[in-house]
């Protein structure tokens, strides 16, 4: 059955199959045109390619024969330039015209060697030889004559004729040697200018306006003769020696600055006593004796010299950086990523470990530590002489505070050091954080007294405290408490102290981010520089919101104290009022409530008490901090009231 299945399926199928035969039969003349078409197009193609094959053939040939030809005309050439080259150097040597005679020398070591070697191999090989013998003895010759003719214009210090022959190194190969002669002559400039400036600053009178900044003003003469040298030289470097060797130039004058950078430096130290000063600076800081203690005043001038060498030695710095910098730029600029590395890694290197740097970061070291003594020691004295004049807002001690701690921290960002500007920010943030904080807390806790008897209690209390820490800890001393008025003055101005500390954190912290940021603006150590100074002034921040907490702390001494025990006999006439009232009554009292009209005309009554006393002691701010003490109780009050009175009373 399946057979036939299929074979029915087949047979339904014959009509297509049919149709399909008659079209291939009438296909037939036309694949026998295409058939036609394509042997006729294959031969063509077959034709175009023997033809491409043979132009192709005869143009290798033709290029053979003019790289041939070239050859020869090179070959050819090479032979008539060290002829001429040979021709050119004996004439130039007897006229003594050294830099042409250089120049045929050049011309000589910049052709092929290796078709020189050809040459040698030809019929004029002999006469060749002859040649490149001659040219090697003149080479040798003229390398001889630059380098006495060199030393000799050094000798007589003829600048034009010491740069006529450092122009001729180059064109000789060499490089390095005319480099480290030229650098060599500079240095020698640079050590007799040093000295007759170093001579002329220990030979002035110290009545002279600057003389407290002699030593400084003579290494800023320093770094600006070398700079002058670079500014002047560089072109001349770049010229004749090419891009990316400003490097080993700027190498050898650093030696010879760091070698009269050292005498200018042992000089200040042994003219301005610094040594010794910080010696007993580090005495008086672990002694605590008043005896031997050196007058902050005394370190105020070699403070501001010591800045001011470490700014010029920064800004010394930067320059050669910059120039050094954009000299490897234009010379590695088809370099490797491991040449600019490298390059890279020499030029930190240079700035980062030549005796400069690591003698200005010694002086640094010591002025960081005297620094920090003359600040301390100049808070000591500001609030031992801390006092507070009839109609002033705050005590004399804040404002002589933060001017010294404002001039410490200037005269820190003054000298260009990330890390002395850091150390300073967080010495200062310390100081004001520990012992300036602890003087207004011990003041604040001698507390605002009611009673009479309470203020001989809180006195007592507050002096044995003070005494005890002050022992203790070595660092302020504090006035007592001797009448009922005086407390209360001096904790009313003690919290106007501490608000106003709280504000004058929070505004040099905003104006040292001014100041670093126009500094960061001008390459003043980047991204890691300023991270470092963002995480110091973020310390002063919560410094100002620890002046914050202290300041409520005391307002609610205030409010408990003042306020509180003078609103609280006020509430107990509520207790004896009736609260069990009819309709008529409630009506009444809403509109003339006899408890509320007395607690008003209370409150009114101790207001102008209060405005009678600030008046009288300190106008308008300690009034404003009395007022904001009962304002800060009323809530409580009112809460009191009408929610819990039993457990307020």
């Amino acid at each position: 059955m399946e057979i036939e299945v299929e074979l029915e399926a087949l047979l339904g199928q014959q009509g297509a199959v049919e149709n399909k035969m008659l079209s291939l039969q009438r296909m037939g003349p036309n694949l026998q045109l295409i058939e036609g078409d394509a042997q006729q197009l294959s031969g063509m193609i077959t034709f175009t390619c023997n033809l491409a094959e043979n132009v192709s053939s005869k143009v290798r040939q033709l290029d053979l024969a003019k790289s041939r030809l070239y050859q020869a005309i090179q070959r050819a050439d090479d032979i008539l330039d060290l002829k001429f080259c040979m021709d050119g150097v004996q004439s130039a040597l007897k006229n003594e015209e050294y830099e042409q005679a250089a120049a045929h020398i050049h011309r000589y070591l910049c052709l092929d060697k290796s078709v020189i070697e050809l040459s040698r191999q030809g019929k004029e090989g002999s006469m060749i030889d002859a040649n490149l013998q001659h040219l090697q003895e003149a080479e040798k010759q003229l390398k001889v004559l630059v380098g006495e003719k060199f030393d000799a214009a050094t000798k007589a210090g003829d600048l034009p004729q010491v740069e006529r022959f450092f122009k001729i190194f180059p064109l000789l190969g060499l490089h390095e040697e005319g480099i480290s002669k030229f650098s060599a002559y500079l240095c020698q400039q640079i050590a007799k200018k040093a000295e007759e400036n170093l001579n002329l600053a220990l030979g002035s009178e110290s009545s002279e306006r600057r003389a407290t900044l002699l030593f400084a003003d003579t290494l800023t003469l320093l770094f600006e003769g070398i700079a002058r040298i670079v500014e002047t030289h560089q072109p001349i470097l770049e010229t004749y020696y090419g891009p990316g060797r400003l490097y080993m130039l700027i190498k050898h004058l650093q030696s010879e600055c760091d070698r009269q950078m050292e005498k200018v430096v042992d000089k200040f130290i042994q003219q301005r006593d610094y040594q010794r000063k910080f010696q007993r600076v580090q005495s008086c800081i672990m002694r605590s004796s008043s005896s031997e203690k050196i007058e902050p005043r005394d370190l105020d001038p070699i403070l501001a010299e010591v800045t001011l060498m470490s700014a010029r030695t920064e800004l010394y710095l930067r320059f050669i950086k910059r120039r050094i910098t954009s000299d490897f730029e234009v010379g590695d600029s088809m370099a490797s990523e491991e040449i600019k590395q490298e390059h890279q890694q020499n030029l930190d290197k240079l700035l980062k470990h030549c005796l400069l740097s690591r003698s200005m970061q010694e002086l640094i070291g010591y002025y960081i530590t005297m620094e920090e003594y003359y600040m301390r020691e100049s808070v000591n004295k500001a609030v031992a002489m801390d006092t507070c004049e009839r109609g002033q807002l705050i005590s004399s001690m804040v404002d002589d505070v933060f001017y010294i701690v404002k001039k410490c921290i200037g005269r820190a960002l003054s000298s260009s050091s990330i890390d002395c500007l850091c150390a300073m920010i967080n010495l200062s943030t310390t100081m004001m954080e520990s012992d300036f904080r602890e003087v207004l807390c011990n003041k604040l806790r001698m507390g605002f007294p009611a009673t009479t008897l309470q203020d001989i209690q809180r006195g007592v209390t507050s002096a044995v405290s003070i005494v005890h820490s002050s022992l203790q800890q070595g660092k302020f001393d504090t006035k007592g408490i001797e009448s009922n008025d005086e407390a209360k003055m001096s904790f009313l101005v003690s919290l106007n102290n501490v608000e106003v500390c709280s504000e004058n954190i929070m505004t040099l912290k905003k104006n040292l981010e001014n100041d670093c940021r126009k500094l960061f603006s001008q390459d003043f150590g980047g991204d890691q520089a300023k991270a470092k100074i963002d995480s110091c002034l973020s310390d002063m921040a919560s410094v100002s919101n620890k002046f914050r907490d202290l300041l409520q702390e005391g307002l609610g001494e205030l409010n408990s104290t003042a306020v509180k025990p003078q609103v609280k006999p006020w509430i107990n006439v509520f207790l004896s009022v009736s609260h069990n009232i009819e309709e008529e009554e409630f009506n009444d009292y809403e509109a003339n409530d006899p408890w509320v009209q007395q607690f008003i005309v209370n409150l009114e009554q101790l207001m102008a008490e209060f405005k009678v006393r600030a008046d009288q002691q300190c106008p308008i701010f300690c009034q404003g901090s009395l007022l904001y003490a009962i304002c800060f109780s009323l809530p409580t009050v009112y809460h009191t009231i009408y929610v819990s009175v039993p457990s307020f009373l």
